[in-house]
């Protein structure tokens, strides 16, 4: 059941999900899954949940010929592409564990990361899920029409939400399953997740991270388009943020 801790292939108990959205990825798929392992075997229980959002190169079938071979890997197939929120949303949604590790899958992102980052959760107290840890992305190298669209939109965002998230567009983060679950559900939400995660409550750490070239292929995504929809849907966020409903309540003692 998916949430459940459940056991992995391998027979090791999945405490940790790693859930990776990706389209038309092909070649960078086992160099990242490679990474992944040698990051955190012998770190903690976790599996590998690869997302295919309805690639059209050879992403499937390489998928399913890793999973024979790495039994903390498995994959699930959009029909259609849906975007980038919603294959993390499909993630989250399979996952066996009650954490979780978002990393984009062009091997930007280094997960040698993640160890530094669940350490930093379970100090903190984050198994009670009103912690999310997001990565600021540190020497980016990006092209500088990217990292410039990129800080406007970030600091746009900054100073209407609020959130105190200099870089949320990092695709490395750490949450709890249950926390995401709780959320609205809508286009390029992850972009938003930290502020979301505060209207629910919840406390957000940012951590600085590696950031490397992308290996191969292409982005999905062009400059403007990145600007564009980050503004845009920034408006409709600060209207959902107002609308959350959160409640407090004492603990029950019981009848006197």
């Amino acid at each position: 059941m998916a949430g459940g801790k459940k056991q992995n292939k391998d027979g090791t108990v999945a405490e940790l999900t790693v859930v990776v959205p990706v389209h038309d990825e092909a070649p960078n798929l086992r160099p990242l899954i490679d990474e992944i392992e040698a990051a955190l075997t012998g770190v903690a229980g976790f599996e590998i949940l690869y997302v295919d959002d309805a690639s059209r190169d050879e992403t499937p079938d390489i998928l399913a010929g890793l999973a024979a071979e790495f039994p903390r890997l498995r994959h699930i197939r959009h029909t259609q592409r849906s975007g980038q929120s919603a294959a993390i949303a499909s993630g989250v949604a399979a996952a066996a564990a009650p954490i979780i590790a978002t990393l984009d899958g062009d091997g930007q992102n280094d997960p040698a990361d993640i160890p530094k980052l669940l350490e930093i959760y379970q100090d903190e107290g984050g198994e009670g899920g009103a912690l999310t840890i997001a990565g600021q992305r540190i020497g980016r190298r990006d092209p500088w029409a990217k990292r410039l669209a990129s800080r406007i939109a970030n600091g746009v965002r900054g100073s209407l939400l609020g959130d105190g998230t200099p870089d949320t567009g990092c695709g490395l983060k750490l949450f709890s399953r249950q926390a995401f679950l709780s959320l609205p559900r809508f286009d390029h939400m992850h972009r938003f997740l930290p502020a979301l995660m505060q209207a629910r409550g919840g406390r957000v750490m940012s951590v600085p991270v590696g950031h490397r070239p992308r290996a191969a292929g292409q982005s999905k995504y062009g400059v403007l388009d990145r600007l564009w929809v980050g503004i845009s849907d920034l408006f409709g966020v600060m209207w959902l943020r107002r609308r959350i409903l959160r409640a407090e309540t004492e603990p029950d003692n019981g009848p006197e």
